[in-house]
């Protein structure tokens, strides 16, 4: 039977009363547990924070694309003169050298008329040389004939003054004897009044009569050489105008002179004119031979057996060791890029990264230098982010195994920070 509790009086305490029971132990925190903890997570937030800028950084100092390709020349090879394709030396995608012969068009008929053309050469040049040896001789002739054209209108002016001293002195002759004429025929008339008288003899009238007689045929002779010398008048100035005539004649020797020399120009002129021909024949025969003008990889369009024009195109080169890098970049992109910054290209084909650097920015978007370029005027706008082309060049020996292909894919990354 179990003993029965002790009831207490009033106004007394118990034990419990007196003495209270301990609290229970307060639980501890984790820091408080782990005192390294607190320093570990204030590591971690730094190398968090330090490590979040430093990657902020480097995904802001470059800019890149997938929409990138390689780029470069691609030389048509064309034929400069028409003709029969009798050789092709080449096959598609080998590499060739500068200076390679890769086709060879039918020389034959460029040959025949190269030799037709030195053939006519030849003949223009003799030509000149005759009529450069003509322009002396003829200077030397016409010289010559001024000279006697002169002196022969010299000789004419003083057989005229002469002609014309031997008039006058017959014409004072004449004179003379006309009044020794006059004088006579009135001898006469008085002679023969006074021999009608019988106051002279018969013989002095005789004499008169003769006197007379004689002075008339003085008069004739006078007259006529009179005559005469207005006659030389005239024959000396004849021949003074035929002798001018003569000296006017000889004095177109300058122009006889410049005639013979346009002859002798006309003449240099053919011989250049032949020269020309005789340098386009050669020409012409040279463009038979379709060389490499660069070094690289071919494309051939050409069979042996074509006829060929000229114009007409018949392989391609592509020079592998001048190619770069088109990367289309979003506009949004541009914003610090610039000539001049250094550039990662990583090729698809390989796998290989290859350094370059910006070379230059496009002046317009792909868009705009497409065929059919949008047209935002239409009223059909739609903001769309457009990709401008920015060519980017490889560094020194960066290709030296020309691996890099026209169209590659490739992926640039350009440090703009």
């Amino acid at each position: 039977m179990a003993p029965q509790a002790e009831v207490e009086a009033p106004g007394k305490t118990t034990n419990s009363e007196t003495h209270s029971a301990p609290p229970a132990p307060r639980k501890r925190g984790f820091f408080e547990e782990r005192p390294q903890a607190r320093l570990i997570l204030i590591v971690a937030v730094v190398v968090l924070l330090v490590g979040g800028f430093f990657l902020y950084r480097y995904f802001a100092s470059y800019e890149d694309t997938d929409d990138a390709q390689v780029d470069g020349h691609l030389m048509p090879i064309s034929a400069r003169v028409s003709g029969y394709v009798t050789n092709v030396n080449v096959d598609d995608n080998q590499i060739v050298k500068a200076g390679t012969v890769l086709v060879q068009i039918d020389p034959k008929d460029y040959q025949v008329a190269l030799d037709q053309a030195q053939a006519d050469l030849a003949d223009a040049q003799a030509q000149a040389t005759a009529q450069n040896i003509n322009v002396p001789l003829t200077t030397q002739t016409t010289s010559s004939q001024v000279s006697f054209a002169q002196a022969n209108v010299d000789d004419a002016q003083a057989a005229i003054a002469t002609a014309q001293q031997q008039a006058d002195a017959a014409k004072a002759q004449l004179v003379q004897q006309q009044a020794n004429d006059v004088k006579a025929q009135n001898d006469l008339a008085r002679y023969k009044a006074l021999v009608d008288k019988k106051e002279i003899s018969e013989q002095l009238y005789d004499q008169a009569v003769a006197n007379a007689k004689a002075s008339d045929a003085a008069v004739v002779a006078a007259q006529s050489t009179a005559a005469a010398g207005d006659a030389q008048i005239t024959s000396a100035k004849a021949k003074l105008a035929q002798q001018q005539a003569n000296l006017e004649s000889a004095n177109t020797a300058p122009r006889q002179v410049a005639t013979t020399r346009a002859r002798a120009q006309s003449a240099e002129a053919q011989v250049q004119q032949k020269e020309a021909a005789v340098e386009q024949a050669q020409l012409n025969l040279q463009y038979t031979k379709i060389v490499a003008p660069v070094d690289g990889i071919v494309t051939k369009n050409v069979e042996v057996g074509m006829n060929v024009q000229p114009g007409q195109q018949l392989l391609s080169i592509v020079p592998l060791n001048d190619v770069w890098v088109t990367a289309n970049f979003k506009e949004t992109q541009l914003k610090y890029m610039k000539p001049g910054q250094s550039a990662e290209i990583k090729v698809d084909a390989n796998g290989r990264s290859y350094s370059g650097k910006v070379d230059s920015i496009a002046g317009s978007s792909g868009a705009r230098l497409s065929l059919l370029p949008p047209e935002n005027a239409t009223g059909n706008y739609v903001k769309v982010v457009q990709r401008v082309p920015v060519k980017i060049v490889l560094d020194p020996n960066q290709n030296q195994d020309e691996y890099l292909r026209l169209g590659m894919s490739v992926e640039p990354k350009v440090y703009i920070k």
